[in-house]
């Protein structure tokens, strides 16, 4: 991937499997992104507010408060509804992804996912911008 398209973007991984964040910390620190994790549906509002993501890695299943009302505070806010979420979950059911699609998620990836698939995503969001 070009590190220059994807470079000096803030992504925001927000799951409470330490293994996805890592893996997702892993793949994207080496394309440059500035990151930060959160671990559960409170931490990702307030880092959401804070650190500004370009992208929100988002999964569902999230403690305290889910995923798809993270998703909906995020795209009801107007200083955050530009922000890009991405729901990764292991809901891949059509309703579950429906419901993503309700609460405002911009794109839904299942899991277990593919890194490359990450990547492409990312690079074809950003090269527009």
């Amino acid at each position: 991937m070009s590190g220059e398209i994807l470079a000096t973007r803030k992504v925001l991984i927000a799951d409470d499997n330490a293994n996805i964040r890592e893996v997702l910390t892993y793949l994207l620190e080496d394309e440059g992104f500035e990151l930060l994790a959160a671990t559960d549906g409170n931490d990702t509002l307030r880092k959401v507010r804070e650190f500004r993501p370009d992208v929100l890695f988002l999964d569902i299943m999230m403690p305290e408060v889910n995923g798809y009302d993270i998703c909906r505070a995020i795209k009801s806010d107007p200083e955050l509804r530009g922000t890009y979420v991405i729901m990764l979950t292991a809901k891949g059911q059509a309703v579950e992804q429906e419901r993503g699609r309700m609460a405002g998620a911009d794109r839904y990836i299942v899991k277990p996912f593919s890194p490359m698939e990450i990547l492409v995503i990312l690079k074809n969001l950003f090269a527009g911008k």
